[in-house]
């Protein structure tokens, strides 16, 4: 209806281009006229972009087109025009493939599985193992039991990956069966005849005729339609319902009003149109192709746990290396091959001892709880690391239409009578709360039930439960009608239409007439349309449900009240009545469009209604969180940058002044404002291509960004720049048009409900109830994953201290060995296992400390200059001269320039170069499990193993390094030594267990102190503690076991004493830790941002309307 056309505020040519100037004015933040001299695309480049859209049919007449496919149209009548031959139809069908998008490529299984295999962290774990069964040929006799710990480390490798196999498998799983099954079905002329097929059987030259509510099945260029409107939001983003029409204008084949789009959904009339385009020709096919060429990379966990691994297998090879040397030139020196063979076997039991076996799979158990978890808050995580990944953005990129609003036009003000009324219960709003009784109103109700196209799809479910068939306005206003009058479903039999004059854009409103009985007559003819045109025909006022003349001082009120409402880029429309007269129009008056028999002049102003997309439930306050949580939320629409700013200001997206406002203020130009006067931009779509490298850098610079009439290719490229800034972007969007950027971000996020296929195929996230307040709980707990996922690191890597250490003192010193290596395995898959896995549940250590602290990886002018630093010593990609796409270097380049970086000055200087960056195995965490806690433990559990050999066989250390390099600890010696050295190792065993008990509780807080009710904020922590001290006991104490892991269950208690207090010492050096640092680098938190509002977001006007009406 009038709604394309209906929220420009101008009453004559003048004012309309004052209006127009000031909109270009407002959006234009940086000039578009500015050359970009610093371009550095290549002719690749240039190529590729001049690839995309390559649609030209719409420029040329359809009876052309018509006959480059062999097929005959009627453009007078189009039901008569013949169509293809269903032979022919058949044979093209054949040659060209049915209509249908490629699906993207799937990976079998097996990748999939292989894939989760070789991760550097199983990798790691399957080379212990391998190494473990080296050790076995080394000396199969003294190493038997190899045999079993090179099974269980290989095994743990591959139940780790099936963890994460499975995980994925179930998410793709869960994604299918949101995807659109059913077949789409569409109407054709062939053969003379409208039939109906199966949308993949379309072929280029048939002729489809498609009608309100029907979604377009292919690209189609219209050569005959009635009233016709499609919603293209899915392509564009674009809200507003577009004309089409046989008459086109435009070379922008996105704006061609004679072509409708594959997946657009025809909103209004009707019209027939040739298939131009199929399958991944069209639009819709095209864009998704654009997903294809783009991959987001590793997420950051994936590249820290990497970092990780490295990290631990650079330490345990150079450990491993540089004690072969001393076990070879200083211990075994001169004993020959027997000396190689004991070296080599200590090298690899030290490196061994260095893989902490446990942790991969604690990690993916983690992220999996983590992750059903979210799924519990319906957020749909299709890899485990997105969990994480959502906790660590800097910067979210978000959708307008469908994804921060509802996609549905909603009444939010009208004027009537001289007053204004709100249709929401908020103080908030201007105007008097809405009340149907109110003058004025009952008219008002009634022209937006009866003047209408619109209509719900069935009558005998209630009316939330009902669709609407019509464009977006008419369906707002019809369901604001529909749930202020109690008879609405009668009304079309009570006051029948007797006759219509549709919209068209030159009369710019739609009038329909009524057996509506009044006073003087039977007829009442009921008019709305674009503001402007309607009161330029009517003569008088309604006011106080009397016609009154219309004065200045009326048009007066109705240019403030209008200016007023179309400010807040709400669309506005004008509704007329005039109760027809008997004398003049009788009761058997047939009015007719040709004669003009009907009244187009001296109307009664009704008054003014204004409609929004309105913001979903919850999406201020979950803005206002990201922003307080540090994070930059941007909105990326193809919307109007005026309706876009408008809907940013009412959500906490933008709070502060443009640059033009700014200019205003000031009473200047805007050339006379400086960079840093203002903290908010605008940039329209049509500067991006333009834009150089500083003026990316000037807007990302502000805390305040929309990016209005944005096209897929230009979401694309503000993707790509965020992240070459350092940026870890998360997108959200439900369309076809965001795909690309969903795909290349570090997370897409789409929405399942109003999500198209393509879009829900790019994501790594999916919302299931489409509520953007979801992002916001799983950015918590994104966050809170990585807290606890750094504390059970800490936590399970120090141990590795107390089973490394006696390894290499058993090698340097000669003492007895205090650990063995199944007690290593069980201490690593045992009660370690048990008790890392409570972390999951922790809870954060305040309800709101998470969300006010920074990023872990904030991007400051720092930062960035450290990182294009960095960039320009990178090796530099190649871009291939056909695609333009960028060709990775191979890794033979890499690794040979990585190489030469190593011996230069700048890469140790980098290496080492402060940042703000948190990531999760950083030098803190490394210190604590290796060079404070992990010492204690170590000469906690040592102390341990010396009295115990004391205490029970009256061995000093001293005697007991003698004994060892004697051979008296060895098997077949004295059974006294023996018994004593199982106590003694048995004792270490449950030591080490002991102290991680008090670790346990040390490792969990980061910011309180190790003491009080957060302890006991997570009652799995205790029955991770007592299942894993079972199995401690178990191993030790129950019979059977200490064959097999040479323990004694005659080990006395007592001794478990010893641990206890190293225990109490580890807790008060936490304590005494904690407080320095508090001292030394207290916790920074995010600055209060001034001006955002918290107040809860009204819910849906349908709902609200509903409670006005019980009322």
């Amino acid at each position: 209806m009038a709604s394309s056309n209906s929220a420009s505020i101008q009453q004559h040519p003048s004012e309309k281009q004052e209006f127009d100037e000031l909109q270009l004015t407002r959006t234009k933040t940086i000039s578009s006229e500015k050359e970009n001299d610093n371009s550095k695309d290549s002719k690749g480049k240039e190529k590729a972009k001049n690839k995309q859209l390559d649609i030209t049919e719409h420029l040329f007449p359809i009876e052309e087109i018509a006959a480059r496919h062999g097929v005959s149209v009627d453009t007078v009548k189009a039901s008569n025009s013949r169509g293809l031959d269903s032979a022919l139809a058949a044979q093209r069908l054949i040659e060209n493939g049915p209509n249908i998008l490629s699906p993207p490529k799937q990976i079998s299984p097996f990748m999939k599985f292989f894939h989760c295999l070789t991760s550097l962290f199983n990798l790691l774990l399957i080379l212990a193992g391998i190494l473990n069964y080296i050790l076995l040929a080394v000396d199969p006799k003294g190493n038997k039991v190899n045999t079993y710990l090179g099974a269980i480390l290989i095994a743990v490798a591959f139940i780790n990956a099936a963890i994460e196999f499975y995980q994925a498998q179930k998410s793709a799983a869960v994604l299918q069966s949101f995807l659109n099954l059913m077949p789409q079905k569409c109407h054709v002329i062939r053969d003379q005849k409208v039939i109906q097929i199966t949308a993949s059987d379309l072929v280029l030259g048939d002729i489809v005729f498609a009608r309100m509510g029907d979604k377009i099945p292919a690209d189609i260029m219209i050569f005959a339609c009635t009233d016709m409107k499609v919603d293209n939001s899915s392509l564009t983003g674009e809200s507003d319902p577009q004309d089409r029409n046989p008459v086109n204008d435009h070379k922008n084949p996105l704006e061609a009003r004679n072509l409708a789009f594959n997946g657009s959904l025809v909103v209004n009339g009707e019209g027939y149109g040739l298939v131009i385009r199929t399958g991944d020709n069209t639009v819709l096919g095209q864009i998704a192709g654009l997903t294809a060429g783009e991959d987001s990379g590793k997420s950051p966990l994936t590249r820290e746990i990497d970092d990780f691994v490295k990290i631990i297998a650079t330490i345990a090879i150079v450990t491993a290396i540089v004690f072969f040397l001393i076990g070879y030139f200083v211990v075994y020196s001169g004993k020959g091959s027997s000396g190689i063979s004991s070296t080599l076997n200590f090298a690899i039991g030290v490196f061994v001892a260095w893989v902490p076996e446990g942790l991969p799979a604690t990690v993916t158990m983690l992220l999996t709880i983590a992750a059903k978890r979210m799924a519990a808050q319906n957020v749909l995580v299709k890899d485990l690391t997105g969990v994480e990944t959502l906790g660590a953005i800097t910067l979210l990129a978000t959708d307008k239409t469908g994804t921060l609003t509802r996609n549905q036009m909603t009444v939010t003000n009208i004027w009537s009578s001289n007053n204004m009324y709100s249709a929401f219960r908020s103080a908030a709003n201007d105007g008097n709360p809405f009340d149907a009784t109110s003058p004025g109103i009952p008219e008002v109700l009634a022209i937006a039930s009866l003047c209408t196209r619109a209509k719900f799809d069935r009558t005998d479910v209630p009316m939330q439960e009902r669709q609407i068939l019509g464009d977006a306005t008419e369906s707002g206003l019809m369901r604001f009608a529909a749930a202020n009058i109690s008879n609405f479903d009668d009304l079309g039999d009570l006051y029948p239409k007797v006759f219509e004059v549709p919209f068209n854009s030159e009369n710019k409103w739609a009038m329909t007439i009524h057996h509506k009985e009044h006073a003087n007559g039977k007829f009442t003819l009921l008019i709305k349309g674009a503001p402007e045109r309607i009161l330029r025909i009517c003569s008088t006022i309604l006011i106080n449900n009397q016609a009154v003349p219309l004065t200045k001082e009326h048009s007066d009120a109705y240019d403030n009240m209008y200016a007023l409402m179309a400010s807040k880029g709400h669309r506005v429309l004008a509704f007329a009545q005039l109760l027809l007269p008997r004398g003049q129009y009788p009761d058997d008056h047939v009015f007719d469009k040709e004669k003009k028999n009907y009244p187009t002049t001296e109307l009664c102003f009704v008054g003014l209604v204004s409609l929004e997309d309105p913001p979903k439930h919850g999406v201020r306050e979950a803005i206002g969180r990201c922003r307080s949580a540090g994070i930059r939320v941007m909105m990326v629409t193809g919307d109007h940058p005026l309706t876009a700013e408008a809907i940013g200001r009412k959500i906490n997206l933008v709070l502060s002044d443009t640059k033009e406002m700014v200019a205003k203020q000031r009473g200047c130009s805007v050339d006379e404002v400086g960079d840093n006067e203002y903290n908010a931009v605008v940039v329209h779509g049509e500067q991006i291509d333009s834009l150089t490298d500083q003026d990316w850098d000037l807007i990302f610079s502000k805390p305040e960004i929309i990016f209005a009439r944005t096209s897929p290719k230009h979401k694309l490229q503000i993707v790509k720049h965020a992240q070459s800034l350092g940026h870890i972007v998360g997108v959200t969007g439900d369309g076809v048009n965001d795909s690309p950027a969903l795909k290349k971000a570090d997370l897409g996020i789409a929405m399942n409900i109003s999500g198209s296929d393509v879009s829900k195929e790019a994501a790594a996230m999916i919302l299931l109830d489409d509520n953007f307040a979801s992002t916001v709980r799983g950015i918590e707990e994104g966050r809170l994953i990585f807290t606890n996922l750094k504390k059970s690191i800490q936590y399970t890597i120090t141990h590795s201290m107390p089973e490394v250490i006696p390894n290499l003192l058993y090698v340097i010193a000669s003492i007895p060995l205090p650990i063995n290596a199944m007690l290593i395995l069980v201490i690593d898959l045992g009660f370690e296992l048990f008790i890392s896995l409570t972390f999951a549940w922790d809870k954060p250590e305040s309800k709101t400390g998470l969300m006010k602290l920074p990023p872990r990886k904030p991007v400051s002018d720092t930062s960035i200059e450290r990182r294009r630093r960095m960039a320009s010593r990178a090796l530099p990609t190649v871009v291939d001269a056909e695609s333009g796409k960028e060709v990775k270097p191979s890794f033979s380049a890499r690794f040979n320039h990585e190489l030469k970086s190593m011996f230069t000055a700048v890469y140790w200087q980098e290496k080492f170069e402060g940042n703000e960056d948190e990531i999760l195995v950083d030098a803190g965490l490394l210190s604590w499990a290796y060079l404070e806690v992990g010492i204690i433990e170590t000469i906690g559990a040592l102390v341990t193993f010396f009295v115990v050999l004391y205490k029970e066989g009256n061995f000093t250390p001293a005697d007991a390094v003698r004994m060892q390099k004697n051979n008296e600890f060895t098997s077949g010696s004295n059974q006294f030594n023996l018994d004593v050295l199982a106590k003694a190792q048995s004792s270490f065993y449950l030591s080490v267990m002991i102290m991680q008990l008090f670790n346990l509780f040390a490792c969990k807080t980061r910011y309180r102190l190790p003491f009080g009710k957060y302890m006991f904020s997570n009652p799995r922590s205790f029955i991770g503690a007592f299942f894993g001290c079972g199995l401690g006991f178990l191993i030790v104490y129950c019979p059977g076991f200490p064959a097999v892991f040479g323990t004694s269950n005659d080990t006395a208690f007592v001794y478990l004493l010893i641990p206890v207090g190293f225990g109490v010492l580890i807790l008060l050096y936490a304590t005494l830790r904690q407080l320095l640092l508090r001292k030394l680098k207290p916790t920074a938190y995010n600055d209060e941002i001034l001006g955002l509002n918290m107040v809860p977001t009204i819910k849906t006007i349908f709902s609200r309307t509903k409670s006005i009406q019980r009322s």
